[in-house]
């Protein structure tokens, strides 16, 4: 038995791994079986050290045809499904144990002086999780349909009340939903569009977080009546969601206004679905006869079932909606004034029912499900979540330079950026419209205009905020309040810029102040304004701890300047699931962050696979819901130290000396390209399908126009994982010599944002593997680039080394047994993946520009995707 790995989470995995052996063995013969079991022995010994098991499986896996290996890899792909779903439902059956708001309720009761009072903070408690379907989600949704049925078996099958006969009947349903997973397809065929992403992320609000949200804020305001005699409003939304799904469009192309408006229409008609299925339940139930004055005024006298009365006129409603919405979408004739539009046509019947039924007494069936659907009307509406609009800045500049070169006034893009503040104030400020009537604009500033056509014909509860890639200048920012104005909005739609690079982040904080100086501009966004903070870019850009460093400081400057000009500041973090892409377990991310940026809330993307590992079930939702919940109220309440000077001139100087050991390698080794090419899939992952958005941002652009995903992606599948560690602690090791240890202890102690970079390499550190990448390296790459890996990976070697002497621990993760157990049940099972990986990107490249063979391109995605699956993250 592994050390340290909970029994009965190994016995629920050897549970299904036998289950999977028996159908394998059903579907392909004992010998196929016979051979798997020996790969998986093997496999265990190999990953263990054991020389002579890596030269033996990579025998065998030299001497199998193309089909075996896609066999073998198959195989394997589903027993790390299979490992994951046992440790998820493992973790879920353990959540009774771990409260993470009770914890922090009952720690405040305890605490002398707080920032401000719990009733002020649960006032500004305010969670936005924006999904978004960047390519990381690896498995299809039909798997992933059949691994929630699968997980909700393994619950029934853990009730120590079961009968023998049930017991029997939900294993035998165990048994066939894996052997529908072993007989589909885990790739697949074609790349998503980016409706199919949206109508993905519509499933997950409807399978998961709709009864998730109300039971939610029912439990949270129990433990703030029981324990503290508050009590949420009726209206409170602590969670609202948004999406990047079919709105995203910077880089890629098949996001079109068109597209846009399908989704918006979409997400209406699945509210409006899930809403009358509500209001069903609520029509049959509500059936009594006493009502308030203002229910019976609504009414009328003669109404016996006044409740039924009013929700029978919503459910019409919203039937109307959802057959009208489809019509549309069919091309067929349709009454949109039949539909329901507003959010306040949904709330007010059901909040009218509600107080009517308190008010005759009759608070226990105001409190029941119909209190669900008066939350679920609050947090998702009649348009389930608020779209934002992403797009680079760019291609609005190209717009602004085809208008004033049609107009005769020179070249907008030339112009300084006095000159471009000057014309857009004063375009802002003119009554006449810009944009010429008999005009014919390039195909992309035509997509710009019909985007922004689209965007003003919607509601402003269909929409989140327009967020600008690559901004730089307040002139970004006003370019597109003044498209938005010329394309006829009638509200003023939030703005975002988002600061990815390191050279953006480090100039946040001048760019933004140019923004508020500007007297009309803060007036016209009501003092409120939101900013994009990027992470994956910036890592890429200039190495884990640089950019870290950079986000905070760049945070740390917004918050003080909204305070000077008195704006509220949402700041809205694009974080990943890997560490490359600023990804954290999210309590110890928001308490990373400096005091003063939760003030306006927090708003956070949740990306690819991390939507289903935190949110694709009830209890994952509520778990990560509380521990949002949690973090933000600590942060407002207990909000954790400014750095003093002396721990920001160390950080400074090794965020410096990180930066520039990490570009030396990336950015001005002329080996490096060749090198990463070689020695990871990177090439061959522009053919997995995995999302809608092409994997770089120009086609022929090099390692620079990578996007994050596929770059951090490239380097996990061969277990380097270098965009999270390069050049780090070699920046440590030189502060240390220069006397900083005292220092470096004192932060570690007393700083989250720096223990939470120590706590990010100690996950980097347990998911890498030097061993098995000198596996690829000596296969794959050319002999005159082999130093090239060499040297990389004596640095990861030295830099573990120096992060348990600092952390005066023997191993990674010690104090996390957990995490740690949570890799070694999926070692035994990715070893083989990875070895028969090596063989058939070995073959591939053998094959040249030839048309790869369907079984070769096959097994190869086949073993990308498990690789991906066992580390529980892509990109």
């Amino acid at each position: 038995m592994q050390k340290g790995i909970d029994d009965s989470l190994l016995e629920t995995v050897r549970y299904l791994g036998t289950e999977l052996g028996q159908i394998i063995q059903q579907h392909l013969g004992d010998e196929w079986l016979e051979k798997i079991e020996t790969v998986r022995k093997q496999g265990r010994k190999s990953y263990s050290g054991e020389k002579q098991a890596t030269e033996s499986l990579q025998k065998l896996f030299s001497e199998m045809s193309d089909q075996s290996l896609l066999t073998v890899g198959r195989a394997f792909s589903q027993f790390l499904n299979l490992a994951n779903l046992a440790e998820q439902e493992h973790t879920v059956a353990n959540l009774n144990e771990q409260d993470p708001v009770a914890d922090f309720l009952s720690k405040i009761k305890s605490v002398e002086h707080c920032e401000m009072s719990l009733e002020e903070a649960i006032e500004k408690l305010s969670i936005e999780l924006v999904l978004t379907a960047h390519p990381t989600e690896v498995t299809r949704r039909t798997l992933i349909y059949k691994y929630s049925r699968l997980a909700e078996c393994l619950s029934e099958l853990h009730n120590e009340s079961l009968s023998d006969a049930n017991r029997a009947q939900v294993e035998r349903r165990i048994a066939e939903l894996i052997s529908q997973a072993w007989h589909t397809d885990e790739i697949r065929a074609a790349r998503p569009t980016p409706v199919d992403e949206a109508q993905w992320g519509f499933s997950v609000i409807e399978n998961s977080l709709w009864q998730a949200v109300p039971d939610f804020i029912r439990k949270l305001n129990d433990q703030l009546k029981n324990e503290f005699d508050i009590e949420l409003p009726l209206n409170s939304t602590p969670i609202r969601f948004g999406s990047w799904m079919g709105g995203d469009r910077d880089g890629n192309p098949f996001v079109t206004s068109k597209v846009t408006e399908e989704v918006l229409l979409l997400a209406r008609k699945r509210a409006a679905v899930l809403f009358l299925d509500d209001i069903s339940t609520l029509y049959v139930e509500l059936s009594m006869a006493q009502c308030d004055e203002q229910l019976r005024e609504k009414v009328g006298a003669d109404e016996r079932e006044p409740y039924r009365a009013i929700l029978g006129q919503l459910k019409s409603k919203l039937q109307a909606t959802v057959e009208g919405i489809e019509a549309y979408l069919e091309g067929d004739s349709y009454k949109e004034n039949s539909w329901i539009q507003k959010q306040e046509e949904l709330i007010e019947p059901l909040e009218l029912c509600y107080q009517s039924l308190v008010n005759c007494g009759m608070r226990g069936i105001a409190n029941g499900q119909l209190l669900d659907s008066v939350r679920r009307a609050h947090c998702f509406g009649v348009n389930l979540l608020k779209l934002d609009i992403r797009q680079d800045s760019d291609r609005h500049d190209q717009v602004f330079s085809e208008i004033t070169r049609y107009l005769g006034l020179g070249d907008y893009s030339n112009w300084s950026e006095q000159d471009k503040q000057a014309f857009l104030l004063r375009e802002l400020a003119s009554k006449r419209p810009l944009i010429p009537r008999v005009w014919e604009p390039s195909a992309e500033v035509q997509e710009v205009l019909d985007t922004c056509k689209v965007v003003a014909k919607q509601s402003e509860q269909a929409l989140g905020i327009y967020i600008i890639s690559m901004a730089r200048a307040p002139s970004d920012v006003l370019e597109v309040h003044l498209l938005l104005q010329e394309s006829g909005i009638k509200w003023p739609m939030p703005v975002a810029p988002l600061f990815e690079t390191l050279d953006d982040l480090n100039n946040a904080f001048d760019s933004m102040s140019r923004l508020l100086d500007i007297e009309w501009y803060r007036g016209f966004i009501k003092n409120h304004q939101y900013v994009m903070i990027g992470y994956s870019d910036s890592a890429k850009d200039a190495g884990a701890l640089a950019a870290g460093w950079a986000q905070y400081q760049a945070q740390e400057a917004l918050v003080e300047l909204a305070q000077k000009h008195q704006v509220e500041l949402t700041l809205f973090h694009g974080r990943g699931g890997t560490i490359g892409r600023g990804g954290l377990p999210a309590h110890g991310a928001i308490l990373s962050q400096p005091p003063g940026s939760c003030l306006g809330g927090l708003r956070v993307t949740e990306q690819g696979e991390t939507i289903r590992y935190k949110f694709g079930t009830e209890p994952l939702a509520q778990r990560s819901f509380g521990l949002y919940a949690s973090a933000i109220l600590e942060a407002l309440m207990l909000p954790p130290p400014a750095p003093k000077d002396q721990w920001r001139d160390v950080m400074t100087e090794m965020a410096n000396d990180a930066r520039d050991n990490y570009r030396a390698v990336v950015r001005h080794d002329e080996n490096f390209v060749a090198y990463f090419r070689s020695a990871t899939p990177e090439l061959e992952l522009s053919k997995l399908p995995l999302g809608s958005r092409p994997s770089k941002r120009k086609p022929n652009g090099g390692v620079e126009s990578l996007r994050a995903i596929p770059w951090i992606f490239a380097w996990a599948q061969n277990r380097l994982v270098l965009p999270a560690w390069l050049g780090v602690m070699k920046a440590f090791k030189v502060s240390l010599e220069n006397g900083n240890e005292p220092t470096i202890k004192e932060m570690m102690k007393e700083w989250p944002f720096f223990a939470s970079r120590l706590s990010m390499l100690e996950m980097v550190f347990m998911k890498a593997n030097p061993q098995m990448a000198a596996i690829y390296d000596e296969v794959l790459v050319p002999k005159e680039l082999k130093y090239f890996g060499q040297n990389l990976r004596d640095e990861l070697m030295e830099s573990q080394a120096l992060l348990l002497q600092i952390l005066e621990q023997k191993e990674v993760m010690e104090k996390d047994p957990s995490g740690k157990e949570s890799m070694q049940i999926r070692a035994n099972y990715l070893e083989p993946l990875h070895l028969m990986q090596v063989e058939l990107l070995k073959r591939a490249r053998e094959a040249g520009d030839e048309t790869l063979n369907h079984n070769l391109e096959r097994a190869l995605m086949v073993s990308i995707a498990g690789v991906a699956t066992g580390l529980r993250n892509t990109g």
